[in-house]
């Protein structure tokens, strides 16, 4: 997953920004509001291949916390 979820996600950005940027034009509106639905679709497809990736395996469970920071230290 580590190439093709980065490669995606750089993949995504660029199309974003130029959507962006071609949204400033006079571009004919059907080609605009294609780009935004296939945009939405990059977007949902880069967060379930981040979310759902095989490769990576652990044991840790939510009860198990953060390593870095015990329950003790929360203020409440």
């Amino acid at each position: 997953m580590k190439n093709f979820g980065i490669n995606l996600m750089w993949f995504t950005t660029i199309y974003v920004v130029v959507f962006a940027i071609l949204c400033q034009t006079e571009l004919f509106l059907p080609a605009i509001i294609g780009m935004a639905f296939l945009g939405i679709c990059l977007m949902l497809l880069l967060i379930f291949t981040v979310l759902h990736d095989e490769g990576y395996k652990t044991n840790k469970k939510f009860k198990d916390w953060y390593q870095d920071n015990s329950k003790k230290n929360l203020v409440h």
